[in-house]
């Protein structure tokens, strides 16, 4: 599993995401309805992926493995840091992209949602 092909590959499955540059050719940023989900770089040559998290999640999640740090350059309540190493599978790396996702999806109007965020587990193209 390589940590950005993985979280990319869940991240351009997702229904209306969208990939862009606006920091740079270094950054990869996901976005939905023009809202970021997910930020991938290398830091200092370590590949990263930036996500949001709910805070009480996030902080289980940092306390539980070694791997997942606040958020680089993010609100280090509401973001994470995923790096490579034991316990960071691809089942983990998927299941963070999409609740990532899902978490900026609920904060849209509910018009502009292009899933339902309380409902939505993700999927592959074939089973939408």
């Amino acid at each position: 599993m390589t940590l950005h092909k993985t979280a990319a590959d869940c991240a351009q499955e997702l229904p209306g995401a969208e990939l862009g540059h606006p920091f740079g050719d270094d950054w990869e940023v996901f976005k939905v309805r023009g809202k970021v989900f997910m930020l991938m770089t290398d830091v200092p040559g370590r590949p990263v992926v930036i996500l949001k998290s709910d805070p009480g999640e996030a902080l289980a999640l940092r306390e539980h493995n070694s791997h997942i740090t606040p958020g680089y350059h993010m609100n280090k309540k509401h973001w994470i840091t995923l790096e490579d190493g034991d316990g960071v599978d691809e089942s983990l790396v998927q299941e963070l992209v999409t609740e990532s996702y899902r978490l900026v999806v609920a904060h849209l109007p509910r018009a502009r949602q292009p899933v339902d965020p309380h409902t939505y587990a993700g999927g592959t193209r074939a089973s939408r």
